[in-house]
């Protein structure tokens, strides 16, 4: 809707016809003592070249010449097509399709987004959507404690492996629903300790396993997969979903399978952003359909036999009675979900295993020239995708502010989220980063700890 300005005259009018002398007597129903008073600190305005250059030089602040952090969010290449795509006004504007006869287009595009969801991660049905990658494991873990009647625990096990945001988000979301999140330790390869599992005092309603992990390495999911199944353990599998275009996915785990799939939809032509918003996705088996959270879209055919699209199944109860929903955050992220089906689009099978791949090997590529430089040296050994731990002679957090001066983003120090591992650094490399970028990394970050060596001195 474009914004229409109002003369005094209209202001006066409409005050008029309401019975109100003043704006601010609309809002008498707020007592003195909450209302804010002045706003004594706003500057004076500036004209739109002042304004301008101004926006200029703050953005030119946030331009870098190479990204290689990782850890949830990654620097994809991202076609022009999606979001001029995406950016036209029935896909900007629209809301949630609920006249099936004037939102046919959109529903198709979900149906699609769906269909290449499930394809992907080899399960039954795919939602759409959730808000992002954390809250879509959290809704995980409430579905698969939901669907898991035989065990009456409540008692979910999340690995140290997992993304500390996302386990966060997770606690956030769940702890007052009387469920407990357990952790178990990881082995010195970054992966999670089997045996450890062995050691519960008690048999879990599921177990969370992302793959690949946060430290980039890849979990033994076939035998994490069959420890679930023989002791009814409900499987969430937190993926990333570029990685599934070159590894097996997470369906053909063990001799089961995962039961729950979710993730964040950002590598699929969603920007960073600085932080967001991205989309999170949810596939499960057919049998607990009724217990996933979002809408489902289905095909169908009208009465002359065309083909049509409707809303097939959507937990009213979100809407009209909270307290026997199965989920009161979900939504569908249209405007993002749409940006990555039209991605997915666009690559193809082909063209997402070809980005996959080449993200393995500049990572590799990256690693090999870092741990070229002395004192530098890979952490964990063993498979991984497109992020590694490299260890640093030095506190990693210092060489990440000095190489940010020099608008290089060379990785995410993991002290603060795992103090055993402060002078450890998580770096990744997209297709976005190769042989020109990853040499300029290295030798800014040889410069930086020679500085910082010749400083300690």
């Amino acid at each position: 809707m474009p914004f229409i300005p109002h003369t005094a005259d209209d202001v006066r009018d409409m005050q008029r016809t309401i019975g109100v002398t003043s704006i601010d007597a609309l809002f008498d129903e707020i007592p003195a003592e909450l209302r804010g008073g002045s706003l004594t600190n706003v500057p004076e305005g500036r004209s739109e070249m002042d304004m301008l250059a101004l926006l200029g030089e703050r953005a030119d602040r946030d331009r870098v010449e190479a990204c290689f952090i990782g850890a949830g969010s990654y620097d994809h290449h991202i076609p022009a097509a999606v979001w001029d795509i995406a950016q036209r006004g029935e896909f900007l504007t629209a809301y949630t399709p609920y006249q099936a006869e004037a939102s046919q287009g959109t529903l198709q595009l979900i149906y699609e987004y769906q269909s290449m969801m499930t394809a992907l991660t080899g399960m039954d049905v795919s939602n759409a959507s959730v808000y992002d990658g954390g809250s879509g494991l959290a809704e995980a873990v409430l579905m698969a404690v939901r669907v898991n009647k035989k065990n009456k625990s409540r008692h979910v096990v999340m690995p140290d492996t997992v993304n500390p945001r996302y386990r966060d988000a997770t606690r956030a979301i769940v702890r007052n629903q009387q469920i407990e999140l357990t952790s178990v330790p990881m082995t010195g390869g970054g992966t999670i300790d089997i045996a450890a599992l062995s050691k519960l005092t008690e048999v879990p309603a599921a177990l969370v396993v992302q793959h690949p992990n946060y430290f980039g390495r890849l979990e033994d999911v076939d035998a994490l997969s069959d420890w679930a199944a023989d002791r009814g353990v409900t499987l969430i599998a937190s993926v990333n979903p570029l990685s599934l275009a070159v590894l097996k996915p997470p369906s053909e785990w063990g001799r089961r399978g995962a039961d729950i799939v979710c993730g964040d939809g950002q590598p699929f032509g969603i920007p960073m952003a600085s932080g967001g918003p991205s989309f999170g996705f949810m596939c499960c088996r057919m049998e607990w359909v009724r217990q996933m959270p979002g809408r489902i879209i289905g095909r169908t055919v009208d009465l002359e036999g065309r083909t049509g699209f409707a809303l097939t199944l959507q937990a009213r109860e979100q809407h009209i009675r909270r307290a026997k929903a199965t989920s009161n955050i979900c939504t569908n992220q249209g405007l993002l979900v749409t940006a990555g089906t039209i991605y997915m689009s666009i690559l193809g099978a082909e063209g997402l295993r070809q980005v996959a791949t080449r993200c393995h090997t500049n990572t590799q590529a990256l690693t090999d020239a870092l741990t070229k430089i002395p004192g530098v040296s890979v952490a964990f050994d063993g498979p991984f995708f497109h992020e590694r731990v490299v260890k640093l002679p030095v506190d990693a957090t210092s060489i990440v502010e000095k190489l940010a001066a020099d608008r290089i983003l060379i990785g995410h120090p993991v002290g603060a989220e795992y103090p055993t591992l402060k002078n450890h650094l998580l770096v990744c490399a997209t297709e976005k980063y190769g042989d020109a970028a990853i040499a300029r990394a290295a030798k800014a970050l040889t410069a930086a700890l020679r500085a910082d060596t010749r400083g300690a001195r």
